[in-house]
C-alpha cells in the first residue's frame, strides 16, 4: 500500500544499499614476496655496473665464431641467449658488462639483451654461489619420497642460509625453483648442471658435505650425478614387473645401422 503513495522509497532504497561501502576481504597467503622489480630493474653496484670491463676470453670467443656460423649474417642477432650463457659460465653471472658486450658483438641494441636476460631466470643477474643449489618444490616433488619439505629443511639446517641467500664463503646459493622435468625421481635438486635425485634428507647432507671437502682440497668421493638411491636411471626400484620374457637383448632386438638400405632378397 505503500508503494502505491510513495512509488520511489523502494527504489530508492536499493541504490542507496547499492552505493554504501562494503567490507573487502581477501584471502591471506604463505608465499614470500618478491618485488617485481628483482627481475626487470638493475641498479648499479660496486660489482656490477657498466664501467667494469669484460671481455670474452679466447677459448669462449671460439665457442662464439662456431656458433654464430650456425645463423645467416643477417640474423645473428638470434644467438643472443647462447651467448648471455657462455658470458654467464665465465664470469659467474650476467652482469650488465656481460650484457653490454654480447650486444655489441651481435650488433644489436642493448634494451634487446636486456629484455632476454630479464626474461629468463636461468640467467643470473646478481652473484651465485660456486655450487647453485636449486631446489624443486612443484606439487610432484612435495608428493615424493620424502618430500621436498623435508630436503628443504634438510638444506637449510645443514647449510645455515634460506632460499635465495649465499653463504657466508661464497660457496652455496640456495633456490627454490619450478619443475625441472625429473618428476619420476623426485624428489631432485640441480646443483649446477648436474641433477640429484631420490633425494633423502641424509643423501643431500651427505652431498653437501662432500662438495664442501673436495673444495678444501681433501680426498672424497663426491657421490655421482643421477638417482642416489641405487637405481641407475627411473626404472622400477623394486625390479621389472612385466616385459620379463623375452628377456630384452639390444644386440638381437634391435636394428643395426644401415639395415634399410641393404637390397631385400627376393
Amino acid at each position: 500500500m505503500a508503494s502505491k503513495f510513495f512509488p520511489a522509497v523502494p527504489r530508492v532504497g536499493r541504490q542507496f544499499f547499492q552505493r554504501a561501502p562494503k567490507t573487502q576481504c581477501r584471502p591471506f597467503s604463505a608465499g614470500p614476496q618478491r618485488c617485481s622489480d628483482a627481475l626487470s630493474v638493475h641498479r648499479n653496484k660496486p660489482n656490477n655496473n657498466p664501467s667494469i670491463p669484460f671481455t670474452f676470453n679466447e677459448q669462449n670467443q671460439r665457442l662464439i665464431d662456431e656458433i654464430l656460423k650456425r645463423y645467416p649474417p643477417q640474423y645473428k642477432k638470434a644467438a643472443v641467449m647462447p651467448l648471455l650463457d657462455l658470458g654467464q659460465r665465465q664470469h659467474g653471472f650476467t652482469s650488465i658488462s656481460v650484457m653490454n658486450e654480447v650486444a655489441r658483438l651481435l650488433e644489436m641494441p642493448p634494451m634487446r639483451v636486456y629484455e632476454v636476460a630479464t626474461f629468463y631466470t636461468m640467467y643470473n643477474r646478481e652473484p651465485v654461489g660456486k655450487y647453485f643449489v636449486q631446489l624443486c618444490t612443484t606439487t610432484p616433488c612435495q608428493l615424493g619420497g620424502c618430500g621436498s619439505t623435508k630436503i628443504l629443511e634438510a638444506i637449510t639446517e645443514h647449510l645455515g642460509i634460506t632460499s635465495g641467500h649465499t653463504t657466508e664463503d661464497g660457496l652455496f646459493t640456495l633456490l627454490e625453483v619450478e619443475c625441472l622435468g625429473a618428476c619420476v625421481n623426485a624428489p631432485m635438486v640441480q646443483i649446477n648442471d648436474d641433477y640429484y635425485e631420490d633425494l633423502t634428507p641424509e643423501s643431500i647432507k651427505t652431498l653437501l658435505t662432500a662438495l664442501k671437502e673436495s673444495d678444501a682440497g681433501k680426498s672424497v668421493q663426491v657421490p655421482a650425478p643421477g638417482p642416489m638411491s641405487g637405481r641407475d636411471t627411473c626404472e622400477n626400484s623394486a625390479g621389472l614387473t612385466n616385459l620379463k620374457n623375452p628377456v630384452w637383448d639390444p644386440e638381437t632386438m634391435m636394428r643395426k645401422d644401415g639395415a634399410l638400405d641393404q637390397p631385400q632378397q627376393q
